[in-house]
């Protein structure tokens, strides 16, 4: 070998050995940057006539491997959205608190009936009384701040997943600013293991927002895709939109994630495409969790004052009221209700002594006054103001029904036949117009209305109910409005239930025998979601829309748990508390003694109310069936913490698979200082190898100079 070829070796095996330190001190340095895969020198030994020529130097290259990135990306997806879930539902949780905690909205139940029991034990105690209804007020007190805090919780949801869109974009323009460096030292076979590791740093934390995966090019580029193949960016960047709600209120349609996918403008919605990741995890808590929680909820505060109601509109207080003013029903004057039994109203003096009472009827046909047919409620008022006699009056204004005695001294109170007991909806008369409710609300609390489909509609020309049809994948799938049309209920229904202008091609409307409008899907069509997103209807002067009487949409049945109170009447007046019961029967004349004080027998019935089994209807992931008031709030406390069990169950599953995905990327890509320091070592050694080859040469040259 000539000394020239000794010197090119040497020369050649200096340049690699420094390029190779250089590598692994890179390695070091970055031992725990995120991202960072650590890089290997790529040479080969040269060779010229089957004689070692030096060290051919191939570039700098990342290890790793495409498979083992895609599964700790996918893990990371899955453990981002696991833990969103687990957290807000562990927090949640820990705001309904335990069964056993006296503070809890399970434990207020609890203390309810205990104060119930202690003042039917002495109805003539007023502070036992006063305590009652604190009690009762504290519970539902507790369910009103549960709602709020499910709606705020749904708010911020809302707005992480806002915050989240915007990230992505952010993540995504600067992969595309990557791919062009990238691209430009591909092409100019410069070291790109910087790029690369930016781009992977960036693609981990775009893997925990939602799901991705990564399409490395041959010209250096790396295209992003969702797992569903969405192209988030190849040539251009697909630009992700989202605008917050800024409520968490229910029955707000939510924004959906969308994109412009196409030069013409073409917006496609991307949500069903967010498998998983925090936004997947974020959506799933907004749009399914914390609905379900807020539809039990609902249904056990309005069971429990349903309960509580029925009761108290049975009994009577001592003094009774002289006035008797009833909910907003929503009903008109012109309706007519079905049901049966019979109820009696009772006009008392100061002593509990009868005055006059009235027998109301209730049949397939309306009601009957004293035996003598009365068909509207029009009909009922004035048949009640006939056979009162002058003792009492009824009035009938904007859904309300009232009582009013006309001597100041006297006042009113109802009972339920105890053989033949009126039923309206599956309600007692006083119970469906709320005459004497211990526990009021704005709105109907329960939606068996006691009509029919002959009844009139009563909605104001005008308005129209929306609604918003999803897919079972979550796309939409279009939009219906039904307008206020013909004069029946009938008429509306089948305007709601016509293919063409309506929601008959995903289900029919019913009325059922107790006045409940329900939703069948068609064959098909189960797992789609039908959804109210408006109602600008209105019943008359009721001030009440279609769907708040019937309880259409979330808006309608989960607002309830926020609306009710205890009468004010009976927070100001403890004996306004209706603790006694009427003693009346077939035989009962004016003047004999129907009302006593020191009855408890209406105080007992309230302390049973919250354990006698009533129905409730299926709400979120509690099914409907009999139960108490105590069972069904113990199911609802059971459901709550079933659901961050699983969320935090899943979460541990998820963090377990992201670990080992995360070991198994590691032991490819991860910087091993040991195994660094051997190459710096046997670099050292090479560098110092190729040194001693020149300084040979050197001297080789020297001597040869010498012998001339």
């Amino acid at each position: 070998m000539s000394l020239n070829g000794i010197i090119g070796s040497a020369l050649s095996g200096l340049q690699a050995a420094q390029l190779g330190m250089r590598t692994s001190s890179n390695n070091v340095a970055n031992v725990n940057t995120p991202g960072y895969a650590r890089s290997e020198l790529s040479q080969t030994s040269r060779s010229s006539g089957g004689m070692g020529a030096g060290v051919m130097v191939h570039g700098i290259q990342r290890v790793s491997d495409i498979y083992l990135t895609g599964a700790a990306m996918r893990a990371a997806s899955d453990a981002a959205a696991s833990k969103a879930l687990a957290a807000s539902l562990d927090r949640l949780q820990s705001q309904f608190g335990a069964t056993d905690d006296p503070g809890s909205l399970f434990g207020r139940m609890n203390q309810i009936m205990a104060s119930l029991g202690a003042a039917a034990a002495d109805s003539a105690d007023r502070v036992s009384r006063l305590s009652a209804a604190s009690d009762i007020q504290s519970f539902f007190d507790e369910a009103s701040r549960l709602s709020a805090e499910v709606r705020t919780m749904r708010d911020e949801a809302d707005q992480r997943i806002g915050t989240g869109v915007f990230r992505i974009n952010e993540i995504i323009k600067e992969l595309q600013s990557l791919n062009a460096q990238a691209q430009t030292l591909t092409a100019t076979a410069s070291d790109t293991t910087g790029t690369l590791n930016r781009q992977a740093e960036l693609m981990d934390e775009l893997s925990n927002y939602i799901d991705v995966r990564g399409e490395r090019q041959s010209d250096g580029r790396l295209f992003v895709r969702t797992q569903d193949g969405v192209s988030l960016l190849d040539n251009s960047r697909l630009e992700l939109r989202y605008v917050p709600a800024g409520t968490g209120a229910y029955g707000v349609e939510y924004g959906r994630i969308t994109a412009v996918v196409s030069a013409s403008g073409a917006v496609a919605d991307i949500t069903p495409s967010i498998r998983s990741g925090e936004l997947r995890g974020l959506l799933d808590l907004r749009d399914i969790e914390l609905p379900a929680i807020a539809g039990g909820l609902a249904e056990m505060a309005a069971g429990a004052a349903d309960a509580l109601n029925a009761a108290h509109n049975d009994a009577a207080s001592y003094p009774p009221p002289n006035a008797l003013e009833g909910r907003n029903t929503g009903f008109l004057a012109s309706d007519v209700l079905t049901g049966s039994g019979q109820a009696s109203l009772a006009v008392v003096n100061a002593s509990g002594e009868l005055v006059t009472r009235v027998d109301v009827g209730v049949t397939g046909a309306g009601f009957t006054v004293n035996g003598a047919p009365a068909a509207s409620i029009a009909d009922l008022v004035n048949a009640l103001n006939t056979e009162f006699g002058g003792a009492a009056s009824a009035s009938f204004v904007n859904g309300r029904l009232s009582l009013s005695a006309a001597d100041p001294s006297h006042g009113l109170a109802a009972l339920q036949d105890p053989d033949d007991p009126a039923s309206i909806g599956g309600r007692g008369f006083a119970h469906m117009f709320g005459l004497n409710d211990l526990v009021g609300s704005p709105r109907p609390g329960f939606f068996e209305t006691g009509l029919s489909a002959a009844s009139p509609h009563g909605l104001n020309a005008g308005g129209e109910l929306g609604f918003s049809i999803y897919t079972p994948d979550g796309r939409k799938a279009g939009e219906v409005s039904v307008p206020v049309t013909g004069a029946s209920l009938q008429d509306q229904i089948n305007a709601l239930n016509s293919p063409a202008g309506g929601l008959g091609l995903y289900g029919q409307f019913s009325l059922d025998a107790d006045g409940t409008l329900s939703f069948q899907p068609a064959p098909g069509y189960q797992n789609f979601k039908v959804e109210l997103n408006r109602d600008s209807t209105e019943r008359g002067a009721t001030g009440l829309s279609f769907s708040q009487i019937f309880g259409m949409g979330d808006a309608a049945r989960m607002t309830r748990a926020e609306s009710f109170s205890v009468n004010p009447a009976v927070r100001a007046d403890s004996s306004r508390l209706a603790f006694g019961k009427l003693d009346l029967n077939a035989a009962s004349a004016p003047g004999d003694l129907v009302l006593s004080e020191g009855d408890s027998r209406g105080g007992q019935a309230l302390f049973n109310a919250l354990t006698e089994k009533r129905r409730y209807a299926g709400a979120g992931g509690l099914v409907g069936g009999m139960a108490s008031p105590v069972e069904y709030a113990s199911r609802l406390a059971g459901d709550v913490g079933a659901r961050a069990a699983r969320a935090e169950r899943n979460e541990a599953a998820a963090m377990s698979v992201k670990k080992a995905a995360d070991a198994k990327r590691s032991d490819v890509e991860g910087v091993n200082l040991d195994e660094e320091l051997a190459r710096m070592t046997l670099y050292q050694q090479a560098y110092n190898a190729s040194a001693r080859l020149l300084q040979a040469s050197k001297e080789m040259t020297d001597t040869l100079l010498n012998m001339v």
